[in-house]
C-alpha cells in the first residue's frame, strides 16, 4: 500500500486539494501498478510563518 505524504503551505482551497490528491493517486497507480484503493495520501499543511528560505521566513518576503 503506497502512502504519499505531501507537505505544503496552508492556503489552498478544498478543490485544489481534491485535484492534487486525484493526480497524485493517478501517478502512483500508473507507476507502481496498484489499484487506486491501495493509495493513501496524507496532506500536511503548515502556516507560512513556519517555513523559511535562505534564512528568512517567507511571510517576511511579501
Amino acid at each position: 500500500m503506497p502512502i504519499i505524504q505531501v507537505e505544503m503551505l496552508e492556503g489552498r482551497t478544498i478543490e485544489q486539494k481534491r485535484q492534487m490528491v486525484k493526480k497524485v493517486t493517478e501517478a502512483v497507480v500508473d507507476s507502481v501498478h496498484c489499484p487506486p484503493e491501495a493509495v493513501r495520501v496524507i496532506i500536511r499543511e503548515m502556516p507560512k510563518e513556519h517555513f523559511a528560505v535562505a534564512g528568512k521566513l517567507i511571510i517576511d518576503e511579501n
